[in-house]
């Protein structure tokens, strides 16, 4: 069963190279000396999905879950070319520049896992750890049809309930044990409240580089996955995943010297990381730098 959470945050915003503002929540009553740990969402998700780790963890660590440009209430970019994961790339550096912050621990869901690896290979040194949630070198290309078929398509939903109905739809195969509850909680994470209607969360803009683009479909990470092997990373799998093959995170974790693989039983793409055994492996994780 999926719960809200009575988390702690402030909403902050930084301006990005492009003049953008972006937004992110601030989980910071952990102390001056607490590890930062910056949570990165998927290509439609935003800051609600780390509700439940954010709050697990902000008693120990300073956590940053950051809206990319064109989502949540980040500002959508007028320039739909830009919405790249190069472009994201920047945009966080930006945002460790605006907080002030030269390490952080990672923890990075499909795009936002991509992005993760990225930096590493970009940026060597930013990282101290990381957490990546259901991505990895090889992608399948089932899973990147499934997405293509509903980003940006379709009418927006009028009611909640169609919001939910086409939630659940789209997703019914990822999640198969959401009950009704579920399939508010994690429509509530996608839509906001606008006068009783539901408003998508994300710019519908972002599917065009994401259709065109088939490298976007089967990139080859493995070099850029190679940067990471200088850091203790967990990664995540769905055991349904129809990303990440269990065959991809058996070969990450034999090539990586430092991987915890995790796989979560019964889901899709993603683990919603408030599963027992994603929130252990991640305090394992993070009790390295406590």
């Amino acid at each position: 069963m999926a719960t809200r959470t009575m988390a702690e945050y402030t909403d902050e915003y930084f301006t990005n190279p492009d003049g953008l503002k972006q937004h992110y929540r601030d989980y910071n009553r952990a102390g001056e000396d607490a590890p930062v740990v910056l949570c990165m969402p998927g290509l439609t998700r935003n800051a609600r999905d780390f509700e439940a780790i954010a709050e697990h963890l902000s008693d120990r660590c300073r956590v940053i879950c950051v809206e990319q440009r064109g989502r949540g209430f980040s500002d959508w970019d007028p320039m739909p070319s830009r919405y790249r994961p190069v472009t994201y790339v920047a945009d966080m550096m930006a945002l460790l520049k605006h907080l002030g912050v030269g390490k952080v621990i990672a923890i990075g869901t499909s795009l936002g896992g991509l992005m993760t690896i990225m930096i590493q290979a970009m940026h060597p040194g930013t990282l101290m750890a990381a957490v990546i949630n259901d991505i990895g070198p090889d992608i399948d290309p089932k899973g990147i049809d499934r997405i293509k078929s509903y980003v940006g398509k379709g009418t927006p939903p009028q009611t909640w309930q169609e919001a939910i109905d086409a939630v659940k739809t789209a997703n019914a195969g990822v999640y198969p044990n959401f009950t009704e509850e579920d399939w508010r909680w994690y429509t509530g994470n996608l839509y906001d409240d606008l006068d009783g209607k539901p408003a998508l969360m994300y710019d519908p803009a972002i599917s065009q580089n994401f259709d065109s683009d088939e490298t976007q479909a089967a990139p080859d990470l493995w070099p850029f996955f190679q940067a990471m092997y200088s850091i203790p990373v967990v990664a995540l799998r769905g055991g349904l995943s129809d990303i990440l093959s269990a065959e991809t995170l058996e070969r990450m974790a034999e090539k990586h010297p430092d991987l915890v693989p995790v796989t979560v039983d019964g889901i899709g793409h993603v683990p919603l990381m408030n599963e027992p055994k994603c929130m252990k492996a991640i305090d394992d994780l993070v009790a390295r730098f406590l």
